[in-house]
């Protein structure tokens, strides 16, 4: 059920009545209302707990839509009308956000809206590729063959994205340890050793300990000072990267800097050629396309390169000849489109190439995973041993030259 906000007129009175009522879809609203003897002037979607709010509060998962996209699918191969088609997947749906999201497109529906005009009302949870396979299938006759090539597109952009960050939480759980023991070490171990120090007058200590004392006592006393630094960092970078110039800062970080230039470059070969084959496949005009996958690839630069490509398309170019020698597209990509474009088969030749990036991506993962455990314990344990080493290479110097003994007398 989805709360509505409507304001009626009393048919008896005359006067202004707004309220709010629970139902299923506009249609159902209207009819309770006109029910209780009232002519409904205007019916919104709850801006707090209907539609609005939940999306605002609750995203979609990748998961949730695959789903809804494979059963829907698969209700409307079955014979299915439409509508119903989506009131059984609502029903099934156990995404609070999706479920609101559905209700709407069924009332755009019944309304007389096509299903990809009522997804493109929603394109927090629909993006344009979602939208433009829907439109396609809807054009072809093949709704249900489109749905299922969004799902196996949608699904395999999601593994490699896990994947990715799967990858990158083994190294940020070592550096979160590696800072909480350096933490310890400077709060509550070196004060202790400071004070075994002083207590020996004359000893002269390492200029790395000294250097390690001083910064303890620096954390100890302004540790404020030093998280509200960090906090500011933090908040900077994230304030950076929603802007445009830091989108292209980073974007420009992650095909350019090593070790992960290689790891992103494929990354966004495979979703480039991945979502290219799948509206390829479902009859999208190819400068459609284009313009599709230059917004869904999520790299500025990468983006700038199809955009180019495109207007050369325009001019009368092959996209396999206009992609070739840009900085941004691996070889393999345009080699593989000019063969499509010359045999007719570009559909299979993208699919090749992200078949071919996929597990190119797969596997850069997984040597990067094995790299970075060994490097990574390696750095705890130097961090850990310069530690150690201020702390007990002057004691046993003290003891060597005799000044413990002296001042135990």
């Amino acid at each position: 059920m989805l709360n509505y906000n409507y304001t009626a007129r009393n048919t008896k009175t005359g006067s202004l009545i707004k309220a709010m009522v629970q139902a299923e879809d506009e249609h159902a609203a209207a009819a309770l209302i006109m029910k209780e003897g009232l002519t409904p002037l205007e019916i919104k979607l709850a801006t707090d707990k209907g539609l609005l709010g939940s999306i605002k509060k609750g995203k979609v998962r990748t998961k949730d839509r695959v789903l809804f996209a494979r059963q829907l699918s698969t209700l409307i191969n079955a014979g299915l009308p439409l509508v119903q088609a989506l009131r059984s997947v609502n029903d099934q749906t156990t995404s609070k956000p999706l479920k609101v999201v559905i209700g709407g497109v069924i009332s755009d529906i019944e309304a007389g809206k096509s299903l990809s005009a009522s997804l493109a009302r929603y394109p927090r949870t629909f993006n344009n590729v979602f939208q433009s396979l829907v439109a396609a299938g809807e054009a072809s006759g093949t709704l249900d063959e489109s749905l299922e090539r969004i799902a196996n597109q949608q699904e395999k952009d999601s593994d490699i994205i896990h994947k990715i960050r799967g990858a990158m939480i083994y190294p940020l759980i070592v550096v979160l340890v590696m800072i909480a023991v350096v933490i310890f070490m400077l709060v509550k171990v070196l004060p202790q050793v400071k004070m075994l120090y002083t207590s020996f007058p004359g000893a002269t200590l390492p200029i790395y300990t000294r250097v390690l004392l001083d910064l303890s006592s620096f954390v100890i006393h302004f540790w404020w000072l030093m998280l509200i630094i960090v906090l500011g960092l933090i908040g900077g970078l994230i304030y950076g990267t929603r802007t445009k110039r830091g989108i292209i800062i980073m974007d420009s970080i992650k095909i350019n800097a090593p070790p992960f230039n290689t790891l992103f470059k494929k990354l966004y070969m495979a979703r480039f050629a991945r979502t290219a084959s799948t509206l390829v496949a479902a009859g999208v005009p190819l400068l459609q396309v284009l313009q599709i996958t230059a917004d869904s690839v999520s790299n500025y630069h990468v983006s700038q390169s199809i955009k180019k490509a495109s207007e050369k398309v325009k001019s009368g170019k092959s996209l396999g000849d206009s992609l070739t020698g840009d900085p941004y597209f691996l070889p393999l990509v345009p080699n593989m489109l000019k063969i499509g474009e010359q045999s007719g088969s570009m559909e299979q030749m993208l699919a090749k190439s992200a078949e071919y990036y996929e597990k190119e991506v797969d596997n850069a993962v997984k040597n990067i995973s094995t790299i970075i455990e060994p490097v990574m314990m390696v750095l705890l344990g130097i961090v850990a041993l310069v530690i150690v080493a201020a702390v007990l290479l002057p004691i046993y110097s003290l003891a060597g030259s005799g000044a413990i003994s002296q001042g135990g007398v």
